[in-house]
C-alpha cells in the first residue's frame, strides 16, 4: 500500500479506529492518554503504519468515530504526522491543540498546518 500524505485529510470526514482510548495508559511508556487515540484503517504513513489520528472534544473513551480533520501536527523530527480530528463543526485553536496533545507530543518538535 502507498504511503499517505496527511495533509490530503484536511477538511475531509474520516472514520478513526480507536485504539488508546481517553484514559488509558500507553503499553509501552505508560504515560496517560488524555485524548482519545487512534488510526485511519486502510493507510499507510510515514512511520509504514497507519496514519494515527487524535480525537478532540469527545469526553468520554470510544471505539470508533466519524468527524472532521481540523488540523494536522506535523513532526519537524519524526516521519509521523498525526491528524487532528474533531466531530462536525467543532474547531479548536491552535493554542488549544498543542495544550490537548502536549502529554505525548512533549517529546518531538512539531507545527500544526491547516487549510
Amino acid at each position: 500500500m502507498e504511503k499517505v500524505n496527511a495533509k490530503d485529510f484536511l477538511g475531509n470526514e474520516v472514520h478513526v479506529q480507536i485504539d488508546r482510548a481517553l484514559g488509558t495508559k500507553h503499553p509501552k511508556h505508560g504515560f496517560m492518554y488524555m485524548l482519545n487515540y487512534g488510526f485511519i484503517p486502510n493507510t499507510v504513513s510515514g512511520d509504514g503504519e497507519e496514519l494515527d489520528a487524535y480525537l478532540v472534544g469527545v469526553f468520554e473513551p470510544v471505539e470508533n468515530f466519524e468527524g472532521e480533520v481540523i488540523a494536522v501536527i506535523h513532526r519537524t523530527n519524526d516521519d509521523d504526522d498525526k491528524l487532528v480530528v474533531a466531530p462536525k463543526g467543532v474547531n479548536y485553536s491552535d493554542d488549544a491543540i498543542k495544550a490537548l496533545t502536549e502529554f505525548q507530543e512533549k517529546f518531538f518538535e512539531s507545527i500544526i498546518i491547516r487549510n
